[in-house]
């Protein structure tokens, strides 16, 4: 059994289970948790059992397992301290009885994503070319650009939504001042530093995967547009932080409207 067809198993396991704790607690949302440690359960998997060089192993797994833990931690707070997010709630709506069927098919793709975007890791971890290069070098700047930005990104909106008097508002301050989407950029910007790892390796291209997926997912399926749409609806000054902001390449703010 390969790593990848491995690390799959484990998640089908894992997320049966977690569906069985949301049947309980009555909060979806623990399934983002689930995808987030899942990618670093099977990437870890993928750099222990991986055939490459030792040293590169043990970066790729140590990069993907990190970057792991940061994320599902900071989800985990969320679910736990906050309502169920709203893209759940409205599949409850939208799927009625059907809802923990369809959930638990639901949570089982995401164990097939997991091991998806571990692809990347999977490839650096079969290379077995030694030693190091520019390239190596760029992958880890890279990755630390992105934990630290996508960090930042999540401690500046935390800290504005804990002000009771931040309520209803759009928060506009430091990296969110420059994209709408900081932290979703930052995210897509990570899977780029295993596409620098896997320059020249045996099947190097695979590591594309990541970001071209990510970029899928946050674009066009479950990132901007879900979040824009419930912003829309909820927040008054949402239509002008659109006009003047980024959506997700952080950049200049456009000057305010006459009537901003």
């Amino acid at each position: 059994m390969t790593p990848l067809a491995l690390g799959l198993a484990v998640m089908a396991v894992v997320m049966a289970a977690l569906w069985l704790v949301q049947r309980r607690a009555g909060n979806a949302g623990i399934v983002d948790v689930g995808w987030s440690a899942g990618v670093g359960i099977v990437g870890v998997l993928a750099a222990a059992l991986g055939a490459g060089w030792a040293p590169r192993r043990l970066l790729v797994g140590t990069m993907i397992a990190l970057w792991s833990l940061r994320l599902a931690t900071y989800i985990l707070r969320r679910v736990v301290g906050e309502p169920e997010d709203g893209r759940y709630t409205r599949l409850r709506e939208e799927w009625g009885e059907a809802f923990q069927v369809r959930a638990f098919f639901f949570y089982q793709a995401q164990a097939v994503l997991a091991a998806l975007f571990a692809v990347p890791v999977w490839v650096v971890a079969g290379d077995a070319r030694p030693g190091w290069g520019v390239a190596a070098a760029a992958g880890v700047v890279l990755w630390l650009l992105a934990v630290i930005g996508e960090s930042v990104a999540d401690r500046q909106l935390a800290r504005f939504r804990a002000d009771p008097a931040n309520r209803g508002r759009t928060c506009t301050v430091g990296l969110w001042r420059t994209s709408r989407h900081p932290n979703y950029f930052f995210e897509w910007l990570h899977w780029w530093a295993y596409v620098a790892l896997g320059i020249g390796a045996p099947l190097g291209w695979l590591t594309l995967v990541g970001p071209a997926l990510m970029l899928l997912f946050l674009l066009k399926v479950t990132g901007v547009p879900a979040t824009e749409a419930r912003a829309l609806l909820s927040r008054s000054d949402y239509a002008e932080y659109q006009r003047t902001t980024s959506a997700f390449i952080p950049w200049f703010p456009r000057r305010p409207s006459s009537g901003g």
